[in-house]
């Protein structure tokens, strides 16, 4: 077994070299860029999803880093699986892909036109229009005629989830709205962002208190929420509402970012103190391969915020601080400093590894330069990326539902009910701990 991965947390190039480690055990898994691989897809058993939100923790470890080793990699793959018409959404994907999982890979776009990440060619499609275009085509889909609006799972009704409406999609609409908000000063954006908080919230996929729940049933008109929560649900809304408090500086956004930041305390555990865990499925050893790699998203949405709202830092960083440290000591599974998911172990590897494993501890390590870099670049100041309003417009559903004006300047994501259901049938009485 290998020796812990070495962390000085005070000392940025010890952050750098352990980001390093952590990013290349993560690309080992990686074989889209040899010539049996199909570029952005990691083989089985991780689905698409998992490699767009592989390739968005690349660019942060960019961003934090300056290490630009896996540059090329990441294009290669983010220009490859854009489809047809350069939305994200790939033929060979339509019997896995739902809002979600496309919401992932415009992400990773968006959060290369936020770092200024190496603009493609002039002729290949761009960061923020790729952005754009998922943002564009997700309009389509907003349904009233159920539950009042807001995103079902699913982008195909053959597919299985077409019936929920789960956090995570509408979630990711949120956060990339008021991103493209921020970023373009588009006052559409923010008002998509606007009306998609205010759905959640009276749907009930949020709590008074700013818990975040899995989803809700389509088919009881969503008057029932499945009570899981997952760390990335409330990391998403989080980075949204606080970048709304950016855009706004407002009341209102600060005591929601204010109170969607202390009820992540859930995702931390006691002892040892402010040590991130997935609380559903981790203290029970029942995560499957795609919740494993929840906390890299809670760990990057949660740096982010701090950007955004400075306010937070003081309750952030010390969490990322402490995480930091206890997923470094994890990472001593064979053959060499591979990183375990139970990060509250100590130097006791759980003998776990995989892709989400270590994407969750690189962006947990590397969060801790968020105050070595600048704020995300908006098109006024520092951004390099062009937009294109229109993108998205030849995509699934281009006469669907749009209720608010069209921009016109410049195992999957899912815990669902599928998973609500496979964990009861695991865990049987204990899930009632986690509502």
């Amino acid at each position: 077994m290998a020796s812990a991965i070495t962390l000085n947390i005070d000392d940025p190039n010890s952050i750098k070299a352990a980001a390093k480690i952590a990013a290349d055990g993560m690309m080992s898994f990686y074989n889209g860029n040899r010539t049996d691989g199909i570029p952005g897809l990691f083989p089985p058993p991780y689905y698409w999803w998992e490699a767009g939100a592989a390739m968005g923790s690349l660019i942060d470890y960019w961003y934090y880093t300056g290490q630009s080793e896996y540059n090329d990699v990441v294009t290669q793959a983010l220009l490859f699986q854009v489809g047809p018409q350069k939305d994200y959404m790939p033929p060979n994907q339509s019997r896995s892909e739902g809002n979600d999982d496309q919401a992932f890979w415009g992400f990773a776009a968006m959060s290369a036109a936020e770092t200024a990440f190496p603009d493609p060619p002039p002729d290949k499609p761009q960061w923020l229009a790729l952005a754009q275009a998922v943002f564009n085509l997700q309009t389509t889909r907003w349904a009233d005629d159920t539950c009042n609006g807001g995103l079902r799972w699913q982008i195909y009704p053959f597919n299985n989830g077409w019936n929920y409406k789960n956090t995570i999609s509408n979630g990711c609409f949120f956060n990339l709205a008021a991103r493209l908000a921020r970023y373009t000063g588009n006052q559409t954006y923010a008002d998509w962002a606007e009306k998609m908080y205010d759905w959640a919230n009276a749907t009930g996929l949020m709590s008074p208190d700013f818990k975040f729940y899995d989803g809700t049933d389509v088919l009881q008109n969503c008057s029932t929420v499945n009570r899981i929560q997952w760390s990335y649900n409330a990391g998403v809304f989080l980075l949204g509402a606080a970048t709304m408090y950016n855009i706004t500086q407002s009341d209102k956004w600060k005591a929601r970012t204010q109170g969607i930041m202390e009820a992540t305390s859930v995702f931390f555990t006691t002892d040892p103190p402010d040590v991130m865990y997935e609380v559903a499925c981790e203290p029970y050893g029942k995560c499957n391969v795609d919740q494993r790699s929840f906390k890299a998203y809670l760990a990057r949405w949660m740096a982010a915020t701090t950007k955004m709202a400075p306010f937070t830092a003081i309750y952030i960083l010390p969490k990322l601080k402490a995480s930091a440290i206890a997923a470094a000591q994890q990472c001593i599974g064979p053959p060499g400093n591979t990183c375990g998911i139970r990060w509250n172990l100590g130097a006791t590897w759980d003998q776990s590894t995989g892709v989400g494993e270590q994407m969750s501890a690189l962006e947990v390590i590397q969060s801790n330069l968020i105050h070595t870099v600048s704020a995300p670049a908006t098109a006024n100041q520092g951004g390099t990326s062009k937009g294109d309003p229109s993108a998205g417009s030849g995509g699934d559903n281009p006469a669907g539902v749009i209720s608010l004006e069209p921009v016109t300047t410049g195992d999957r994501v899912g815990a669902g009910f599928l998973t609500l259901l496979i964990l009861v049938g695991v865990l049987g009485g204990a899930w009632w701990m986690i509502l």
